[in-house]
């Protein structure tokens, strides 16, 4: 099938199963997702990922990281720092801990192990944010410090993310060639880094302004697009992925005036074509040709998928002074993956740091926590103390 007729294809089905999953209370993203198994290799192999399609994908995941960082409230992030923090950092330890060391017993190398664990360290919000804003709990301080969390623990996977892919991408050269390329990734990691505070300060600020004086149509919003656009392509060149440049260009975009108009302009350009394109990509890399001998493998991680981000964040909230209910609350909004623990997957995928068996072994995990979080979420808001009980969602 070419490529326009399959893109016209994968719109139409996409468009339809995001709607019938938003009916029955599953994330859109699932959907997509699975439009990519049917029609992929997996089951009826009507479409494979082409150069084409995966140029889509690749623009897919720059834009959404984009759109990301634009809605990262760090405001919220200062305002419930500890608890955020505290949250954030006991729910990615719990995750690297335990599934890493079930991985180990399943034989993967102590570094493949920690890599997976670290792409089920990242917390996907926009999910938790849809109920949150469904049932009118954004505002409360469970709500508040879920965002938070959710904003250091990106940053925190970010970083993880980085620092795996500079270790694991080095460990075919010689030990001292090997410390030699990792100390350069660093430095010029911490250059990209540096670089980065220089945006979100002066740069960007300076750019959007001359951008709006520019006599073009959506000139502010081209200009956010060539300044993800460039941080993307700077992240790639010193050794990071480009979805990481991207997310930290939303970050300083979100810091001007403009933020409210870029992400009005962007959620269209990214929703309409490219970011269905990256979650249909993810289900057409999959095959189910060892899914009979990984059963046991999958079964597991998806309990510790759960309980890892459920007891993790439910810890760290409760030593910082939230009952027992709320922490409940906190630990379920964590749960979830989606687009996060799928961007991080795929990275891993991309850079060689996973097989392609097992790769879709770590996708139907990732599918499965997405789908069992927004439950939780909800089961948990639902028991709330009746004087702080949050109202249901109108239907």
């Amino acid at each position: 099938m070419n490529f326009i007729g399959a893109l016209c294809l994968l719109l139409i089905l996409t468009t339809l199963a995001g709607h019938l999953c938003n009916r029955i209370g599953i994330p859109a993203v699932i959907g997509q997702i699975m439009v990519g198994i049917v029609v992929g290799p997996a089951i009826l192999n009507l479409i494979k990922l082409d150069s084409l399609l995966n140029l889509f994908s690749q623009i897919g995941v720059i834009i959404l990281m984009f759109i990301g960082g634009l809605e990262s409230n760090l405001a919220l992030l200062r305002k419930y720092l500890r608890p955020a923090i505290v949250v954030a950092i006991v729910g990615v330890i719990f995750p690297v801990l335990l599934i890493g060391a079930a991985c180990v017993m399943f034989s993967f190398s102590v570094l493949e192990a920690i890599f997976i664990g670290v792409v089920f360290s990242a917390t996907s919000v926009s999910i938790s944010v849809e109920v949150l804003r469904d049932y009118h709990a954004l505002d409360t301080k469970e709500g508040a410090t879920i965002l938070g969390a959710a904003v250091a623990d990106d940053i925190i996977g970010v970083i993880l993310l980085s620092i795996m892919i500079s270790v694991m991408g080095t460990q075919g050269i010689q030990t001292s060639q090997s410390s030699t390329s990792i100390v350069l990734i660093f430095i010029e990691q911490i250059g990209f880094f540096g670089l980065t505070y220089l945006m979100v300060k002066w740069i960007v600020p300076y750019l959007m302004r001359i951008g709006e004086r520019l006599l073009m149509a959506s000139s502010v919003t081209i200009t956010s697009m060539v300044i993800c656009l460039g941080m993307a392509w700077c992240a790639d060149a010193v050794g990071l992925s480009g979805a990481v440049g991207a997310f930290f260009a939303g970050i300083a975009v979100a810091h001007t005036p403009y933020r409210q108009t870029i992400e009005s302009h962007m959620e269209p350009i990214g929703y309409a074509i490219f970011v269905p394109m990256f979650f249909v990509s993810i289900g057409l890399n999959m095959s189910f040709t060892h899914l009979a001998s990984s059963l046991l493998f999958v079964g597991v991680l998806t309990v510790l998928a759960c309980l890892s981000k459920l007891f993790g964040c439910g810890l760290g909230a409760l030593v910082n002074g939230f009952d027992i209910h709320s922490s409940y609350m906190i630990g379920s909004g964590m749960i979830s993956r989606g687009e996060m623990g799928l961007i991080t997957a795929q990275i891993g995928f991309s850079s060689g740091l996973l097989s392609p068996a097992y790769y879709s072994d770590l996708i139907l995990v990732i599918i499965l926590s997405t789908m069992i979080a927004p439950f939780l979420l909800k089961h948990a808001i639902h028991h709330l103390p009746q004087t702080r009980k949050v109202d249901a969602p109108v239907l």
